[in-house]
C-alpha cells in the first residue's frame, strides 16, 4: 500500500515512521524541505497510483483549508482525504461537501497519542462513510496500539463524528490535567510534605487516581523537580474551547471542563504553580512548547 502524509510535524513525522516500519509505502509532504519527500503537493499527488490516498496532518484553521482546496484541485474521482489534525467537526462538513461535489472522498480522524504515538500507537476516532473507514483499516491498524486494538479505534459515525468525539477527548483532557495541577499546587504549599515526587509515584500503582498522565507528572518533576525552567502561561489550541461553546449549544453542564479552560486563561496573568505543572505535562506527552520561567 502506497499513501501520500502532507504534514510531517511532530505528530506526522512520527507517523510516517510507524507506517513505513510496516512496511507501507508513504511519501511525504512539509514544507520543511529538510523532512520533505517531494516538493510540492503536485508532486504528492503524481508520486501515488490512482486511487490515492492521502493523510492530512497540519494545524487546524486557514492551514488544513487551504491545504485540502488545494489538493482537491490536483485529485482525481474516487480518491481520498483523510484530515487527522484537530480541525473543528463543523469544518470537517464543509470539506466533505466541497470533494463530494468532485466525487473526491473525506474522512476525519480524532488522533490522540502526541509524541509517544511512535513507540506506543494511537487511539483513533474516524468520522466517514463505512465504505472508506473501511479502506482505509489497514493504516488505522498500524497506527493504533497493538494488541490493543479493539479498544483503540472506533468508527464514531459520519463525517465530523471523529473530530466531534476527540474534541470532548481533549476537553476532558483539560480538566483531568488542571485536576492533578491543583493537587500539585496543594502539596507544594504544605511545609509537613517532605517528598512531593515521592507522593505522586506513591499514586502512580494501584490507586483509583493512577494513569498515565500522573506518570508523566512524575518524569516531570524527575526532569525538573521545582518546574525552574517552566513558565505558567499555558496556551490553548482550540478544542477546550469548542467543548464549552458545545456544552452550552446543548444544555450539557461542564463545570470542570469549562473551569479548566478559564485557569488556562489566568495562567496568563499571575504566576501559578498549578500551571506549571500543566504546561509541564503538555510538553510531556504532546511536546508542546513551553516557555522558560520569567520570560
Amino acid at each position: 500500500m502506497h499513501i501520500g502524509l502532507v504534514g510531517l510535524g511532530k505528530m506526522g513525522f512520527n507517523m510516517r515512521e510507524r507506517l513505513r516500519a510496516a512496511n507501507i509505502e508513504v511519501t511525504g509532504f512539509d514544507s520543511n524541505p529538510d523532512v520533505s519527500d517531494v516538493t510540492s503537493l503536485a508532486e504528492l499527488v503524481s508520486s501515488l497510483q490512482a486511487p490515492r490516498l492521502i493523510w492530512v496532518m497540519v494545524p487546524s484553521g486557514d492551514i488544513t483549508n487551504s491545504v485540502i482546496t488545494e489538493l482537491s484541485e490536483h485529485l482525481d474521482a474516487g480518491d481520498l482525504i483523510i484530515d487527522g489534525g484537530n480541525s473543528r467537526f463543523t469544518e470537517d462538513q464543509k470539506h466533505g461537501a466541497l470533494l463530494a461535489e468532485k466525487n473526491i472522498g473525506f474522512m476525519d480522524v480524532g488522533v490522540s497519542g502526541g509524541v509517544w504515538g511512535l513507540k506506543n500507537g494511537y487511539g483513533l476516532m474516524a468520522g466517514g462513510s463505512t465504505e472508506n473507514v473501511a479502506w482505509a483499516m489497514p493504516i488505522l491498524d498500524v497506527l493504533r496500539p497493538e494488541g490493543d486494538r479493539a479498544d483503540s479505534f472506533v468508527h464514531v459515525g459520519d463525517i465530523g463524528a471523529g473530530h466531534y468525539a476527540k474534541m470532548v477527548h481533549n476537553g476532558i483532557e483539560y480538566g483531568l490535567m488542571q485536576a492533578y495541577a491543583e493537587g500539585y499546587e496543594l502539596l507544594a504549599k504544605k511545609d509537613i510534605i517532605e517528598d512531593l515526587p515521592g507522593v505522586f509515584r506513591a499514586w502512580q500503582k494501584g490507586t483509583v487516581v493512577r494513569s498515565w498522565l500522573l506518570d508523566l507528572m512524575v518524569k516531570a518533576l524527575d526532569e525538573d523537580p521545582g518546574l525552574e525552567s517552566i513558565d505558567d502561561y499555558v496556551e490553548d489550541s482550540g478544542e477546550g474551547r469548542w467543548t464549552v461553546e458545545e456544552a452550552i449549544a446543548n444544555a450539557v453542564p461542564a463545570p470542570a471542563i469549562t473551569a479548566a479552560l478559564f485557569a488556562r486563561f489566568s495562567s496568563r496573568e499571575d504566576n501559578s504553580p498549578a500551571m506549571k505543572m500543566v504546561s509541564a505535562l503538555r510538553h510531556q506527552f504532546g511536546g508542546h512548547a513551553t516557555k522558560p520561567s520569567g520570560s
